[in-house]
């Protein structure tokens, strides 16, 4: 468990957060949400001992491990399965096949496995050290937007091994899907102050506008009663019977303590601007084929009609070609064979994952949104910052100053700027907080036009698609139905892989458990069978003991009685030797049958248990 007490943190005059406190207790996952900019991250740093604070305390147990995401990027290993073991916690050193088995379920192939991490893209080699702390099995997990280099398949398996995960965890991300699949708890920076509790986003942004519609409440009417005492001091003030009244009144109204209004906060609020087309299709793509030379096929022979209704999700591993097909699709790449037929009059809005860096860094927010069309005045611009947050002087900002989520909205703004029918869009929530994801799915939903995006936010699919074009397995196919349909009728190709492999361990446990019972079982009637065959060879084996014991004793009164030269004795000790010996034959004659049917019963059952143990 981790306490936070009365924790303060600002940066010159700004103030992130302000006495707030809070507590992760054992087995709890724990969500963090809040706008860009209000110290999600820092919070995060503060409790590793990255970035000091302010005031306050922090309270970590003694030998309580925390396990927190390394953004450095140097690597000490040759290949990236050996980089990965490093973080292999102590006595599971040589426990490799937890390394791997993380590697895979996070996108790593054999090839990539056996490559040395200085080669991996940057997406791979944040995966890397992603891998690392996971497998470090540290008391505290924190995740600070764990799914931002993930494809959707690796996101699915991050998501179950989250909720299997038996330690704390301490959670940023901006996909609302993917917290409230894992976490058991959420809290909110806001307002410079932390609010926590148990269940999920919905159900702590629903009770924080409760609240805060109650305090607003209480605040006008708080401000009623002050008017009306001060009207009424006002009027009977200087009534001298009132005097002493007037005075309580006065006091009353200086003790009375005063709500500040809340001050409002924004939201994104844009729409996209549709231009009416008249046509059943938009475009058309026939038998489209690319790679790269020298490299894998990323497209063959996709084929598909793109019409005004269209809600189409690209989705697949990443590496596939997704962005390719989108980038082929505008008119940025020309595709190998096949051909795309698009309507004349069809205008595009282009989201790609590499536009921020056409946007030039010397411009403004407000000159970069004018470029995008030459009808779009100074005002239109200011106007569209205004929708997109940059208000007043931030609009004046120049592009190399922002964030890459600043950045993303910038992007929007260009494509808010003009009429468009059709909306193509790369991984458009990376680098957006969660409210402005939340008003990006909004705007795509009141879009008339088509929309083809590619995206591993799996709300957004939900809420989305209607077809998809599925990268899977080395192939490309376009599926006719909704993402859930999709799940129930197909699945993804990896996962079936994982779900036969779980089939064959539970399958496999399920005959080792059902092969411990039948041992068990046997084992069980084996020493019911032989036990009483077993007592009466142990009880005729003690019997031949003690009448052996006692012929030896016979014998040597037999030599005493001999060298006295006692007749009389001698011939009795004969006689009583002579009825030993009978006794005793005859107790082996007795013993040799129930020594063998003991060693045919214990034979049967050894060969019964050698067969269970080969099977």
């Amino acid at each position: 468990m981790i306490q936070v007490e009365n924790l303060t943190k600002s940066y010159g005059s700004k103030i992130l957060f302000e006495n707030i406190s809070f507590q992760i207790n054992a087995s709890e996952k724990l969500g963090l949400v809040g706008r860009n900019g209000l110290g999600k991250t820092t919070l995060f740093k503060i409790i590793t001992g990255i970035e000091e604070y302010d005031a306050g305390s922090i309270i970590i147990p003694k030998k309580y491990r925390l396990g927190y995401v390394k953004q450095n990027l140097d690597f000490k290993k040759q290949n990236v399965l050996d980089e990965a073991a490093l973080g292999l916690p102590e006595g599971h050193k040589h426990d490799v096949w937890i390394a791997e088995k993380t590697l895979a379920g996070l996108g790593f192939d054999n090839n990539l496995m056996s490559l040395n991490p200085q080669l991996l893209s940057g997406g791979f080699k944040v995966r890397l050290n992603l891998a690392k702390t996971l497998i470090s099995e540290p008391n505290l997990l924190l995740l600070d937007e764990p799914t931002n280099y993930l494809d959707i398949t690796s996101i699915r398996w991050l998501i179950d091994f989250l909720r299997n995960w038996k330690g704390e965890l301490f959670l940023i991300t901006h996909d609302r899907g993917f917290m409230d699949k894992v976490v058991s708890h959420t809290m909110v920076i806001h307002r410079q102050n932390i609010k926590k509790i148990k269940g999920d986003t919905e159900k702590l942004y629903l009770q924080i506008a409760k609240e805060e519609e109650i305090y607003e409440k209480q605040r006008i009417n708080d401000e009623k009663k002050q008017k009306q005492m001060e009207k009424y001091i006002t009027r009977f003030r200087a009534k001298a019977r009132l005097a002493g009244l007037i005075q309580s009144r006065i006091k009353m109204l200086a003790k009375q303590e005063k709500l500040d209004k809340l001050e409002n906060i924004k939201d994104l609020d844009f729409i996209f601007d549709y231009e009416p087309l008249k046509a059943d299709t938009f475009m058309n793509v026939s038998n489209l084929a690319f790679y790269y030379e020298n490299d894998k096929i990323l497209l063959k022979n996709l084929s598909i009609n793109i019409g005004k209704n269209d809600r189409i999700a690209v989705v697949g591993p990443n590496g596939r070609g997704k962005s390719t097909l989108l980038r082929i699709l505008n008119g940025d790449l020309n595709p190998k064979s096949g051909n795309i037929t698009k309507h004349n009059l069809l205008k595009t809005g282009y989201f790609g994952q590499t536009d921020r860096r056409q946007l030039h860094d010397e411009n403004t927010i407000e000159k970069e949104i004018m470029l995008s069309g030459h009808d779009v005045t100074a005002q239109k611009a200011r106007n569209i910052c205004g929708a997109l947050l940059f208000e007043e002087n931030d609009a004046l900002k120049k592009i190399k100053v922002l964030s890459g989520g600043e950045k993303s909205r910038v992007l929007l703004g260009k494509i808010i700027a003009k009429p468009i029918n059709i909306l193509i869009l790369d991984e458009p929530t990376n680098h957006l907080d969660m409210e402005s994801c939340d008003a990006l799915l909004g705007a795509i939903d009141n879009f008339d036009g088509a929309v083809i995006i590619v995206t591993h936010n799996e709300m957004f699919l939900h809420a989305i698609a209607k077809r998809l074009i599925v990268f899977d397995g080395g192939e490309v196919n376009v599926f006719e139905g909704s993402y859930e349909e999709f799940l129930d009728k197909i699945g993804w190709l990896e996962e079936k892989i994982d779900i036969k492999d779980k089939e064959n361990n539970n399958k496999l446990e399920y005959n080792k458990k059902e092969l411990r019972k039948k041992r068990a079982k046997i084992i069980e009637e084996k020493s019911k069978i032989l036990k009483p065959v077993e007592d009466k060879y142990h009880y005729l084996e003690k019997q031949i003991n003690d009448m052996e014991t006692k012929y030896k004793s016979l014998e040597e009164e037999l030599i005493e009685a001999s060298k006295k030269g006692n007749g009389l004795l001698i011939e009795e000790i004969s006689k009583k030797i002579h009825s030993l010996e009978n006794e005793i034959n005859d107790s082996y004659n007795k013993l040799e049958p129930i020594m063998d049917e003991y060693e045919k019963l214990k034979d049967k059952y050894e060969e019964i248990l050698a067969d269970l143990n080969e099977n």
